[in-house]
């Protein structure tokens, strides 16, 4: 499956889903003009790896930042790692959040109280 990867700009994370390499990630601020636009493609590459995923999928959500829009869509790639869980797949969301910034970190708490996947908080310094 040929890998996803979307560069970070002032108002768009990084995207980065690369199976072949086991490296699943979104990072940086996520406020973009369109954000359906913007996470189409991901869900659609989410969609498709569902299908055949690894033995264990790892996904890491590093965002600085993100907008009440793009909390709706971030909970649809989250849906559909809870529907990879339900089909007997091993997933683990890690949520990565700056120590000074408890606002993250407790949004990372709240979409994990939402869905029935593993969640690992991992919390960092600058």
């Amino acid at each position: 499956m040929k890998a996803l990867r979307i560069e970070q700009t002032d108002d768009s994370p990084q995207v980065i889903l690369d199976q072949e390499d086991k490296q699943f990630e979104i990072s940086g601020k996520s406020l973009p003009e369109d954000v359906v636009e913007f996470y189409q493609p991901v869900l659609d590459w989410l969609r498709e790896y569902q299908k055949e995923p690894l033995a264990k999928t790892e996904f890491n959500l590093k965002l600085s930042y993100f907008n009440t829009a793009s909390s709706k869509l971030i909970m649809d790639i989250l849906l559909i790692f809870e529907e990879m869980v339900e089909e007997g797949h091993k997933v683990v969301i890690r949520w990565h959040s700056l120590r000074s910034d408890e606002d993250m970190q407790e949004a990372g708490k709240e979409f994990e109280e939402m869905i029935n996947v593993p969640f690992e908080h991992t919390i960092y310094e600058k």
